[in-house]
């Protein structure tokens, strides 16, 4: 199956390194290229593509305002914000507007090349050397991030999984840290979800900041 992605971003230099690799690469395609956020929602309302790779900082429209229309469109297309991100404070609006990946451009093209994949086979990815800035960040913003979860209702397992979620692994790299299916993972994650009246896996990532199963500092 092939990977039919969408590039955002207005940097044409980002767009073309980003082009050139995944040319390469037999499973995923890219079908169109984007400078604006408006034009990264009509294209891809126009190709339905399987994951957009969005910057953030985009003129005419943002890629928070992007990110927002097109996961709330009909289609099933995911989106990876690609991005600075000790110089973005949107990053918190991009994940709420319903990003399924957050990467920093200076990661290996290899490991975006990876989360695109990962994103589209319908997980979630968080770079893991960002989950402890973002904890951080959300830990120290201002106003409340909402109120501590009991997880009374967690089984030993079940928080085995949230520490790793909180430690930013995906689906893939729980399984093997736990030695079980990435199925099994599935299936515990959607449990977590259930239980703590998750939204996605960035809630779970502050969950399990906030009731002490990861550190800033580890």
């Amino acid at each position: 199956m092939t990977v039919r992605v969408v590039l955002a971003d207005d940097q044409q230099l980002i767009r073309t390194a980003l082009r050139m690799v995944m040319a390469d690469i037999e499973d995923i395609e890219v079908v169109a290229e984007a400078s604006t956020g408006a034009e990264a929602v009509a294209l891809a309302e126009e190709h339905g593509p399987d994951v957009v790779v969005m910057d953030i900082r985009m003129p005419l429209m943002d890629g928070i305002e992007a990110t927002r229309r097109i996961a709330s469109g009909p289609g099933e297309t995911r989106i990876v914000v690609l991005t600075t991100f000790d110089d973005d404070d949107h990053v918190y609006g991009a994940l709420r507007a319903g990003a399924s990946g957050f990467l920093v451009k200076d990661m290996a093209l290899d490991d975006i090349i990876g989360a695109v994949r990962v994103v589209a086979a319908g997980d979630a990815l968080i770079a893991p050397g960002v989950t402890r800035r973002l904890i951080r960040d959300f830990a120290t913003r201002r106003g409340p991030v909402g109120p501590r979860r009991a997880l009374t209702a967690v089984t030993e397992r079940e928080r085995e999984v949230l520490t790793l979620v909180g430690r930013g692994l995906s689906n893939t790299e729980i399984a093997e840290e736990l030695y079980i299916s990435v199925s099994t993972a599935k299936t515990y994650l959607t449990r977590l979800l259930t239980k703590l009246d998750a939204r996605d896996r960035v809630q779970l990532v502050i969950i399990a900041y906030e009731a002490g199963l990861v550190s800033v500092s580890g």
